[in-house]
């Protein structure tokens, strides 16, 4: 069973600390991730006790509170972007900073954007760290976006919107967006907490200024983590049952189970850019079909916790070389499931990637060899990965 969606366990984390009342959040992710959320929001007032495994009890005065110092996120970009956007309505000083990793994602767009809401706002590098000066009010009811780096930003907005003092549109420049879909989860989690939000374009919302009400809310499974037990089924030819049918998952990275379900016989082309978490599963799973597959749509992997066009180039060419390459920000993939069975010694760089680390790992299920450097990277999202794989038979050597 995978772990709860990350996803969703932020935005429900931060949509629960803006509400009045106390929420119970069930089938939530405990991970790196959603502690550095939960740590932010006990900082700014927000009283979150976590009486097992798999939940959150939140309880909030419906006003985030100025923290005494900084808020340290990671390398956790949903933390960072949406507390970012929150802190608007913040009344006080809020600065929000990460790890070195963290320190090189952009974010300046994010800044633009709550600054043409005339909210004070400033980043001295395009990246974390981000001071903001916020009032809780905002002086325009207009927020135009480019959405292309991240879909973060444009949740980020719409999540803070609903808490401000006035109706607020938000348009995306441009019909561009990576993972259109992760907007979709986050209006629907906003309107559990009682947001009043509309679509009235294909590329702009409207969102009300009701503030959150507090709810009970259930945590569907992660579909990103759920990506690599369903390629382990098909690289090993065995049966896992996740507890979910792949078609009940509301998340964008589910729709990877449709490809996943090709296996040896990928498409020559994938279009990765409404499932990018589930692109390095797919790359390296590419790695055993029986022809070749070039991914395209993936230039935002290049902002994510590393490079990951690069990482999963330069991996799976540590396996074999030229197994992967890049031309532009298109990764092609030589299939060849010639090398199921071979003993092919290579260190994988995970980069600190929790998403490298994992997809790597699959490999190992077909060939001898490989080694993950740094795989306690994982706890980032799935820290019982290295035992759910045991439990299904895998071992490992130190």
């Amino acid at each position: 069973m995978p772990p709860g969606s990350k996803s969703i366990t932020n935005r429900a984390l931060l949509l629960a600390g803006l509400a009045k009342g106390t929420s119970r959040l069930t089938g939530a992710l405990k991970s790196d991730d959603t502690r550095y959320m939960a740590e932010a929001l006990r900082a700014m007032g927000v009283v979150i006790d976590e009486p097992d495994d798999t939940t959150f009890i939140v309880t909030g005065s419906g006003k985030l509170q100025a923290p005494a110092a900084p808020l340290f996120l990671g390398n956790a970009g949903t933390a960072t972007r949406f507390l970012t956007a929150a802190a608007a309505l913040v009344d006080g000083k809020v600065i929000v900073d990460g790890d070195a990793h963290m320190r090189k994602r952009p974010i300046g767009p994010l800044v633009d954007a709550l600054r043409s809401l005339g909210i004070d706002a400033s980043t001295e590098t395009g990246c974390p760290p981000v001071t903001i000066n916020g009032t809780g009010r905002f002086e325009a009811s207009r927020i135009q976006i480019d959405g292309g780096l991240s879909s973060q930003y444009v949740s980020a907005l719409l999540m803070t919107a609903a808490g401000g003092d006035r109706a607020v549109d938000i348009e995306l420049l441009g019909e561009h967006i990576g993972a259109l879909g992760y907007i979709d989860l986050t209006v629907a989690a906003m309107r559990a907490f009682g947001a009043k939000v509309e679509r009235v374009s294909p590329v702009a919302w409207r969102v009300e200024p009701t503030g959150y009400h507090a709810a009970d809310f259930l945590i569907e499974p992660d579909a990103s983590a759920a990506t690599y037990l369903w390629a382990a089924e098909v690289l090993s030819g065995g049966k896992i049952d996740l507890g979910t049918p792949a078609e009940q998952f509301s998340q964008p990275d589910a729709k990877a189970y449709d490809l996943i379900s090709q296996f040896p016989h990928l498409p020559a082309v994938i279009d990765g850019s409404q499932m990018q978490d589930a692109i390095p599963t797919l790359a390296v799973l590419a790695a055993f079909n029986e022809t070749p597959v070039r991914f395209v749509g993936i230039e935002n992997l290049r902002v994510k916790e590393c490079d990951r066009i690069r990482a999963l180039s330069s991996g799976l060419s540590r396996i074999v070389p030229n197994l992967g390459t890049e031309e532009g920000d298109d990764l092609i993939v030589a299939s060849d499931p010639s090398l199921a069975g071979k003993v092919l010694p290579a260190e994988i760089d995970s980069f600190a990637d929790h998403r490298i680390a994992m997809s790597f790992a699959l490999a190992g299920l077909k060939i001898g060899g490989i080694t993950i450097l740094d795989p306690d990277c994982v706890a980032k999202t799935f820290p019982s990965y290295w035992n759910v794989l045991a439990s299904l038979g895998v071992t490992y050597e130190d």
